[in-house]
């Protein structure tokens, strides 16, 4: 017997996704080739014993499990949360499901969406990174998902501390979008510092997840996001990583998913910095600016860029460094010499203030006054 298309999902069908989502033992891929063999999330709790067995041999359980029919009392919870306004299901039936999601391998057939559930199916850049970043890195993560954001993509990470806090907070601040990738039931917020930063990302952008409410943070939730945080996006940059870093396993799913990695170099001294250069002898996109990973997506993801002439005004401390730089081409090396702040600091500064469309970088390294 040929299989069946999907079906969309109808109003009353939640509890059948939800049962099918939660089936012991069974993942993505044999849950589709269930959608596939009996057409509906309904049909499958519809199928005989004789009907199921030769697709789930191994997973008498589970065969069980659907014989019973949806467990009511169990998914009471997932029924009522997604009651409340601004809260969804995307179902693999759905005509909204994310395109370059249905791309990777075994990809989920549930994801829980807590905000604007469109953005999935936006033109998407992740920012990944070290969860204890130095300040530039996280300068940098801010001010690369702040301009970014600005030229109208939706910056997706994964809610943790570090990089990816400061990547959403860049975007937010720009006022643009983001979404978070949970390793977690979204009834749950990992880590808890990030309790604010969620609920307003639940407000202005997107929580999203595979696993279902009550679903604790372990360790092997993890990676299963990074495949999501990855999938979702045109391309993932990688802000600092050390070596083993999870944020590289985040960038080769992207190479795998054929989606762009872009890497931010550092200081050769700095361990944050080899994961970055590690990723470049490999392949990954060497960006300096935010434009760089503009110029690159262009021709991938159609969004409009913010207008390069747009220039904000410095404050205090940028035009501070502004008045050392003087008005002829000077190195980073020179401006910590007349301001007395660190390199790092400087690099930073310069950075924002390129962004900005305060200063340029020149021939020999150097920067100057636009």
């Amino acid at each position: 017997m040929t299989g069946a298309t999907p079906a969309p999902p109808r109003p009353d069908s939640q509890r059948f996704w939800l049962s099918l989502n939660r089936l012991p033992g069974v993942g993505a891929t044999a849950q589709r080739a269930l959608l596939e063999r009996f057409g509906a999330a309904e049909g499958i709790f519809a199928a005989s014993g004789a009907q199921l067995e030769p697709l789930l041999p191994d997973r008498p359980e589970a065969v069980r499990a659907i014989l019973a029919g949806p467990d009511e009392a169990a998914l009471a919870q997932e029924l009522d949360w997604l009651k409340e306004p601004r809260r969804h299901l995307l179902t693999w039936a759905d005509p909204d499901y994310p395109a370059l999601l249905r791309e990777i391998a075994d990809p989920p057939v549930l994801l829980y969406v807590h905000g604007e559930r469109a953005l999935l199916s936006a033109p998407q850049l992740a920012i990944v990174g070290s969860r204890n970043p130095t300040p530039a890195g996280r300068e940098n993560a801010r001010a690369f998902a702040r301009a970014l954001a600005a030229s109208g993509l939706t910056i997706t990470s994964g809610l943790a501390l570090g990089i990816d806090g400061a990547a959403h907070r860049g975007a937010l601040d720009a006022g643009g979008a983001s979404i978070a990738v949970c390793g977690t039931g979204l009834d749950r917020v990992y880590p808890p510092r990030h309790r604010e930063l969620a609920h307003e990302l639940a407000a202005r952008g997107a929580l999203v997840s595979q696993f279902p409410l009550g679903t604790p943070p372990l360790a092997g939730n993890f990676p299963v996001r990074n495949r999501l945080i990855s999938g979702l996006a045109t391309g993932t940059l990688v802000v600092e990583a050390a070596l083993g870093s999870g944020s590289l396993i985040t960038a080769r799913l992207a190479a795998e998913q054929g989606r762009e990695v872009f890497a931010i170099p550092g200081s050769i001294h700095s361990p944050l910095a080899r994961g970055c250069h590690a990723l470049i002898r490999q392949g990954a996109k060497l960006v300096e600016t935010a434009q760089d990973i503009v110029e690159e997506l262009g021709p991938l993801a159609r969004f409009a860029c913010a207008p390069a002439a747009e220039r904000v005004a410095p404050d205090a401390a940028h035009a501070g460094l502004l008045e050392f730089m003087g008005h002829d081409p000077v190195s980073v090396d020179t401006l910590v010499e007349r301001s007395g702040l660190t390199a790092d600091a400087v690099s930073s500064m310069l950075l924002q203030m390129e962004l900005r469309g305060l200063v340029a970088l020149g021939a020999g390294a150097t920067y100057h006054r636009i």
